[in-house]
């Protein structure tokens, strides 16, 4: 797809996120439309990331749908419920709904209102995610740790591939974060790893693509690698209290 069709399909597909404003969600303050798409970057299957902000609701939601071919996934919220989230999404380090609001492009009555939230998420992607605290810090090293001590050993080819798979969000969330950077989900976590640093995000992938053909020693190796610029193997000494309020009256 060359960058006129790119273009024509954004423009389509922000056409579309018009309509299901208009038709979907009357009263609505204003939304923003985000996406692979609206970024220039969608195929034929990319959908639509919708954030529809009313100025008061009972509580948020979420739902899936298609219009004019594309698929949607909206979010709908007011400005309490939408700070919430984008609140939570700072915390884990997981930017995805801050992004979706720092980078979507504004549509509806308030567009003033929009761009002032935009603005509030753009500057909180800026600032980069919040210092790995203790307990935070020490699950992420604990669960890289247990799940590398899981390849050392006789392994069967598809044990590895199926450790690998465990062991691949957790090790890019250690040196995402570990680095100060935002850690992102699924697809995200190699662009932001290749955002970050080109030769480690190679060295990440040709790592697990080893792993998955039942090779881990060169993702065992990268992860003890990590493990030792984060204080090295965590497990004895780990400890996690279940809340209070688990247990159950038979």
């Amino acid at each position: 797809m060359d960058d006129i069709q790119k273009q024509i399909l954004a423009e389509r597909a922000l056409a579309a996120a018009c309509r299901s404003l208009a038709s979907r969600y009357a009263g609505a303050a204003f939304a923003y439309v985000s996406g692979s798409i609206m970024r220039g970057e969608g195929a034929a299957f990319s959908d639509i990331d919708l954030i529809v902000v009313f100025p008061s609701l009972g509580r948020a939601w979420r739902e899936s749908f298609t219009e004019d071919g594309f698929p949607v996934e909206a979010f709908v919220h007011d400005p309490q419920t939408l700070a919430h989230y984008l609140h939570q999404d700072a915390e884990s380090g997981c930017p995805v709904m801050v992004n979706m609001v720092a980078t979507g492009s504004i549509i509806g009555p308030d567009i003033e209102r929009g761009r002032l939230m935009q603005a509030k998420a753009a500057g909180v992607l800026a600032a980069g995610p919040k210092p790995l605290d203790s307990p935070s810090y020490d699950m992420l090293r604990y669960q890289v740790t247990d799940l590398a001590d899981d390849l050392r050993g006789d392994r069967t080819p598809k044990e590895i591939a199926a450790i690998a798979a465990a062991l691949y969000q957790k090790l890019a969330d250690l040196m995402l974060l570990g680095r100060g950077a935002w850690t992102g989900r699924g697809k995200w976590a190699p662009r932001l790893m290749m955002k970050l640093d080109a030769e480690l995000a190679a060295e990440f992938d040709a790592a697990c693509r080893l792993a998955v053909q039942g090779d881990g020693a060169s993702l065992l190796a990268l992860a003890d690698r990590e493990l030792a610029l984060h204080g090295g193997r965590f497990f004895d000494g780990f400890k996690q209290e279940a809340p209070v309020e688990a247990r159950r009256l038979e």
